[in-house]
């Protein structure tokens, strides 16, 4: 039996990403529903609709479903109450200290998974009675760790040093993807980029063709100062370089940041002037599909190749 399966109740041991601006309710389902398990990404959601898309996926589905909660955002108190009271069973943390809200969301009796990118954030995080981890490695879209370490060799690093079950992220956006990362050791994986180039995402169309377009190269790693994070090199990522020429202060990175550029860039379309976050292995993704299909190929793709491995020889 699969330890991830068995932890979430789940069909395959395949985790949505919780996306902010992709990982509406109609996408956290379409994956619940085909097997997976779908997260609604409550990093870009006020309180209340947080409490509404959560309402609606449980109409959408009658299979288990999670919520993904970055600490680093204001409305925590409020973002956790809500997911209590709604009765959500599953809760993926991230860019935080799991300690602050593990024993709270336990007590409750949800299953709680930390987002870490390095083995001594693993450890912290079973010390601190988390359920699962995630390791996502330095190829992940979106919020990343400082250490630059790969999935490659984050997995099975972590695997060495923690005993409950691990699920590995980024760079993963097939079977045979997923075949590589649980022989390196992790129990099942989760992935955003695969899923944001769905019919069901909630990522503007403008968004979803860029993540076809994206080459080898095409994304980068950039603002550490504040929080580091992987964008498609557009003119924003130009602007934000040529301000690092200056060697600019913390506040003028922010400044020109502002406000809502990754909603701008995802859910609202602006190819220019907005954040567009996304894995390096965006090139490899090549057409926008129902969530279903995705599923039903990562699976064909993973039992492909298990197969073809037994024929390997040297």
């Amino acid at each position: 039996m699969n330890r991830i399966t068995q932890l979430f109740n789940i069909q395959y041991p395949i985790i949505q990403g919780g996306m902010i601006w992709n990982s509406g309710y109609k996408l956290a389902s379409a994956v619940s529903n085909a097997g997976g398990l779908g997260l609604i990404g409550a990093g870009s959601m006020y309180p209340e609709v947080l409490r509404e898309h959560i309402q609606k996926c449980k109409k959408a589905t009658d299979k288990p479903f999670g919520v993904n909660v970055p600490m680093l955002y204001p409305n925590l108190e409020e973002i956790m109450q809500i997911i209590v009271e709604e009765g959500v069973k599953i809760v993926f943390t991230s860019a935080g200290n799991p300690k602050t809200w593990t024993a709270f969301l336990k007590e409750k009796g949800i299953t709680i998974v930390h987002v870490v990118s390095s083995s001594k954030f693993a450890l912290k995080a079973q010390e601190a009675g988390v359920d699962a981890v995630v390791a996502e490695g330095f190829e992940a879209g979106g919020h990343n760790g400082r250490e630059e370490t790969t999935t490659f060799t984050l997995i099975p690093m972590v695997r060495e040093n923690i005993t409950i079950p691990l699920i590995a992220a980024g760079g993963i956006a097939n079977g045979k993807g997923m075949l590589a990362a649980m022989i390196l050791g992790a129990d099942g994986v989760q992935m955003g980029s695969r899923f944001a180039a769905s019919v069901e995402s909630s990522a503007h169309d403008n968004f979803k063709q860029t993540i076809l377009d994206v080459k080898e190269g095409d994304t980068q790693v950039t603002l550490k100062e504040l929080a580091p994070v992987r964008l498609v090199k557009n003119k924003f990522y130009n602007d934000v370089q040529e301000l690092y020429a200056t060697c600019p202060t913390t506040d003028q990175l922010k400044e020109l940041l502002g406000r809502a550029r990754a909603k701008r860039g995802m859910f609202e379309g602006d190819l220019i002037e907005g954040e567009l976050e996304i894995g390096q292995i965006a090139g490899l993704i090549h057409e926008i599909k129902p969530v279903k299909e995705i599923i039903a190929e990562i699976i064909s793709d993973f039992e492909t190749s298990k197969k073809e491995i037994s024929n390997l020889t040297f």
